[in-house]
């Protein structure tokens, strides 16, 4: 699957992103850099399982362990201590990145109820693209059984696009289904 959207970019939307942006050189045209999976965790400096469960779910979405971030400071108003775990995060490159993006484009993003195309507004500036999930029930791998609570987490696409415009063009010919706003 990684190597058919790979495959995808390099045939069909370079040409077209060179044409639309009119480049003067192939290497100007905006790829994929990144896909971070990261997902925040208030119970988890609590609840040991908690975290456990988060691992386990993430690492079966992305197909990669994710690590364990940890609380930079104490922040007494939370009851979080200087390195007690508060989320996890998983960084996907090259063939994993393929692969996750195109089951989210082509598997995950139609699952989500009442689902009528991804905001076109999350862009950063810089060309990337942050997406939120409310629940990890809309990934195919994920059975509803398995699951102890529903939780939600935030998919940051990073490319090489210098502005949000050649960046929204690069998603959208990626078959992103950015809806009209």
């Amino acid at each position: 699957m990684a190597e058919q959207l790979k495959t995808f970019y390099i045939d069909k939307v370079v040409p077209k992103l060179m044409e639309q942006f009119e480049y003067g050189n192939i290497h100007q045209v905006p790829k994929l850099v990144k896909v971070t999976v990261n997902r925040g965790l208030g119970e988890a400096s609590q609840n040991a399982k908690a975290l456990e469960a988060s691992v386990a779910e993430l690492a079966t979405i992305t197909g990669q362990k994710p690590v364990v971030t940890r609380a930079k400071k104490a922040i007494a108003g939370f009851k979080i201590r200087q390195g007690m775990p508060v989320g996890t995060m998983v960084t996907l490159r090259s063939d994993r990145m393929y692969a996750f993006l195109n089951r989210l484009i082509n598997l995950t993003l139609p699952r989500i109820r009442d689902f009528r195309g991804v905001s076109s507004k999350s862009f950063d500036g810089r060309g990337n693209y942050t997406l939120g999930l409310r629940e990890q029930l809309i990934f195919p791998e994920i059975e509803y059984d398995s699951i102890d609570q529903i939780r939600g987490m935030d998919v940051t696409i990073v490319t090489t696009a210098n502005t949000d415009e050649e960046g929204r063009a690069l998603l959208k010919e990626l078959g992103m289904p950015f809806r009209e706003n």
